[in-house]
């Protein structure tokens, strides 16, 4: 079966996460994905580990062409690539690409079935258009460091840009969206994606549980803050799970499991309102029940009672779990010097289309000369 969007051009202008990844998923449906850099490279390439790591994480199976927008001969080439795009994708500053003529007010009247995307930190309509919006000024703004964290300490970001993340996810949700429509109208058209609003809107729960208590959300740690045990971390003898068993029938069966009925005749365990109140003890009695007990064997114990549990697992305890090796999302990606590595899919199967393994990320501007330009 072919590739969804085999077929399809994307040119990108991007840096860092939010456009490369967004671009790495197109081109993981079979989308052609040029990436237009600029002289050096994308600046993730000069950062050291963690910008070798964005590399190698979103720009697998991409071409790669070095053009300075800023000399004209570099932009005639970048319009030469745009004229046979259908699809543009674009993270740079503020205001750059309409600078150099290659904003979708200049391209569009020309080029009526393009899908132009810009990502920016904040809102191009807002008062913060113009201002440089990283993941972590994203994860600040939008609410999500005010509730994350212990319930006493300081507010803490994610551990991963996952404003980034959440960006370049819903980018492919409008890219995809726009050519459907554009497979109906023939009319392409203009996409904005903020790292702000992107982050408001992974939050709508929590957005709906504001509205439905009356509270601010705050921080709550592991565990949730109206059920227990819900969410919470129980160290064992080699490790941690998170578990939870807050209905009255689950409770019941947790309790059998770790040979303390008694707590389900106490008080101080009787619904969840008076275990959220007690919650310290309640764990301190489940940490005593699984404390000396190996990880796998209390998943092993707990699953097998239909209670919900995890482990907590290192990167390379992922890659090692049947359950990543199964699930098709670890596929192997090529450094550009051949090295081969583990690195994460489509996060969804589609029937007859499989992750194509062995993407090498193209050496700086590895395609450049190879490709057309506007000689208008």
């Amino acid at each position: 079966m072919t590739n969804p969007l085999a077929g399809v051009r994307v040119v990108e202008f991007g840096h860092y996460i939010a456009a490369p990844a967004a671009t790495q998923s197109l081109a993981d449906l079979g989308a052609e994905v040029v990436k237009v850099e600029p002289p050096g490279g994308d600046q993730a390439r000069g950062i050291g580990a963690y910008g070798e790591g964005i590399v190698l994480a979103y720009n697998r199976g991409k071409r790669s062409v070095v053009l300075d927008l800023k000399r004209d001969d570099d932009k005639r080439a970048a319009l030469g690539l745009i004229a046979e795009a259908d699809v543009v994708v674009q993270n740079l500053r503020a205001g750059a690409m309409a600078r150099r003529g290659l904003g979708p007010d200049a391209l569009l009247p020309d080029h009526p079935r393009l899908v132009y995307v810009s990502v920016s930190g904040f809102s191009s309509r807002g008062p913060s258009a113009s201002r440089a919006g990283l993941d972590i000024a994203a994860q600040a703004e939008s609410g999500l460091m005010s509730i994350n964290g212990e319930q006493d300490g300081d507010p803490l970001r994610v551990g991963f840009p996952i404003a980034d993340v959440a960006a370049s996810n819903a980018v492919v949700q409008g890219v995809l969206a726009a050519l459907l429509r554009r497979e109906r109208t023939g009319r392409g058209g203009v996409i904005e994606v903020s790292l702000l609003d992107a982050m408001i809107h992974m939050q709508s729960a929590m957005w709906g549980e504001w509205h439905a208590s009356g509270q601010e959300p705050r921080r709550k740690g592991n565990g949730q803050a109206t059920v227990a045990p819900a969410a919470d971390l129980v160290r064992t003898a080699d490790g941690a799970i998170v578990l939870s068993a807050y209905t009255p029938e689950h409770f019941a069966r947790l309790c059998e499991l770790m040979g303390r009925t008694w707590m389900l005749d106490d008080p101080r365990f009787a619904d969840n309102p008076s275990r959220v109140a007690h919650r310290d003890v309640l764990l301190a009695e489940i940490s005593a029940a699984f404390g000396t007990v190996r990880t796998e064997d209390c998943l092993a114990a707990l699953t097998e009672r239909g209670l919900v549990a995890a482990a907590v697992r290192t990167y390379g305890e992922v890659a090692a779990s049947a359950d990543a090796r199964s699930s098709g999302i670890l596929t192997t990606g090529v450094t550009p010097d051949g090295v081969r590595y583990p690195i994460p899919s489509l996060p969804f199967t589609l029937d007859g289309v499989d992750p194509v393994p062995d993407r090498a990320v193209p050496e700086v501007g590895a395609d450049t000369g190879t490709l057309p330009r506007d000689e208008s």
